[in-house]
């Protein structure tokens, strides 16, 4: 019997692949003294790392971890640092800026994730937004090859998965060159494979490519925020 499994999140230092693509947000983290008004934006796209770079930052700092979509009161630091991830699906606006507030008076570090620049977020209050843009903001690049090809290694090792030479390079060139889809493509080999009580083979990869050569936004990431008008983003370090 074919047991599902889900590759659990593991945010360990070892497990961090680092990259030129996530040069500069590795750089910041290890200066928050350089950070604009003790505030720190982490974004890119699904996948990208920036939960795994910030968790990484949190347990170093013993910081509080707060996540945006659940966060409906304002939190106080205590003292410490503060994580807040995915604060483009912020629940109360309202809360995180109260929270940005208190983090200001207790002169704590605040390290922030998200997905969209937070410039082009439409946020309210207008507070807030003021808040986001006096931040520093640092992007996380599109993956380059050697980090893909490092990561594919990773997400079958993580799941017992032997994947011949041809094989892996055959997932590499075919399907898109995003991380988020790499990770769904290796579940999706492992569960066909166990389904059938097979290996993996480049028939089954090749079923992957019709369901994920193109994937839909919506497959792997929320929507998009409406159209804001353009506001200027903190240079890149």
């Amino acid at each position: 019997m074919a047991l599902p499994f889900d590759e659990p999140e593991r945010f360990a230092l070892a497990d961090f692949i680092e990259a030129a693509s996530n040069a500069a947000a590795r750089a910041a983290l290890a200066a928050p003294g350089d950070w604009v008004n003790r505030r720190l934006v982490l974004w890119g796209e699904a996948g990208s790392g920036k939960s795994h770079l910030a968790w990484i930052w949190a347990a170093r700092t013993c910081a509080t971890r707060l996540d945006a979509a659940r966060l409906r009161t304002p939190a106080s630091p205590g003292g410490a640092p503060l994580l807040i991830e995915d604060i483009d699906a912020a629940a109360a606006p309202l809360a995180l800026f109260a929270t940005l507030e208190r983090a200001t008076q207790a002169a704590v570090p605040v390290l922030m994730t998200c997905r969209t620049p937070p410039a082009r977020l439409p946020v309210e209050p207008p507070d807030l937004a003021s808040r986001l843009r006096a931040s520093l903001t640092i992007r996380i690049e599109p993956a380059e090859p050697e980090l893909l090809d490092a990561l594919l290694h990773r997400l079958a090792a993580a799941r017992q998965m032997s994947l011949p030479p041809a094989l892996h390079q055959f997932l590499l060139t075919r399907l898109p060159r995003r991380p988020a889809v790499l990770r769904e493509a290796i579940a999706r080999l492992d569960r066909y494979a166990l389904a059938l009580g097979t290996a993996p083979s480049r028939r089954l990869a090749e079923r992957l490519l019709d369901e994920l050569a193109d994937p839909e936004e919506n497959d792997l990431e929320p929507p998009p925020p409406a159209e804001a008008p353009p506001a200027a983003i903190m240079p890149l370090l």
